[in-house]
């Protein structure tokens, strides 16, 4: 359990250092972020034609509200703690990269849920907005890394022996 622990620290600070340096910044968290708005606004497009993005922003043309995917609100954090939770436990390599690639894509499906959802509770009360965006979905975005892991956990465990490692 230790050794979890520090091997799961470790990637946790390595990541996120990554993430924060110019390149990591540049490279892959704007466009990400940028993709992620766009998706939602393809998403809202669907049943409502005033919504439009432009890099990180969403706004409504028809209302003039809008919101801007900072960092935190991209899943990008969310989607490091779940990497460095898989890749620290001590597994095969393909179960892991399955965890890892089922786990990412089911953060950004609820994520973008939370930016859609925010979207619209943010034209409707601003108050309820701040409310559900720090408290709610934060927990519920977090909440969704600890289950996606424990369903690897026990998913993986049914494919035989761990690895010495």
């Amino acid at each position: 359990m230790v050794r979890y622990v520090v091997v799961f620290l470790s990637l946790v600070g390595f990541l996120f250092a990554i993430e924060l340096l110019p390149i990591g910044q540049t490279g892959f968290v704007l466009p990400f972020t940028s993709a992620i708005a766009r998706i939602s606004a393809g998403l809202m497009q669907l049943f409502d034609d005033q919504v439009q993005a432009q890099g990180k922003l969403i706004w409504d043309h028809g209302t003039g509200f809008a919101v801007s995917i900072e960092a935190g609100c991209n899943g990008v954090e969310a989607g490091i703690i779940l990497v460095a939770a898989i890749l620290a436990f001590p597994s095969r390599w393909r179960e892991k990269l399955i965890g890892i690639v089922v786990g990412l894509a089911t953060i950004q499906a609820l994520n973008l849920i939370r930016i859609i959802s925010l979207f619209y509770i943010g034209q409707w009360n601003r108050t309820f907005f701040e409310w559900a965006h720090l408290y709610v979905w934060q927990t519920l975005i977090m909440l969704d890394v600890l289950i996606v892991f424990l369903l690897w956990l026990r998913w993986q465990s049914t494919h035989g022996p761990t690895p010495n490692q």
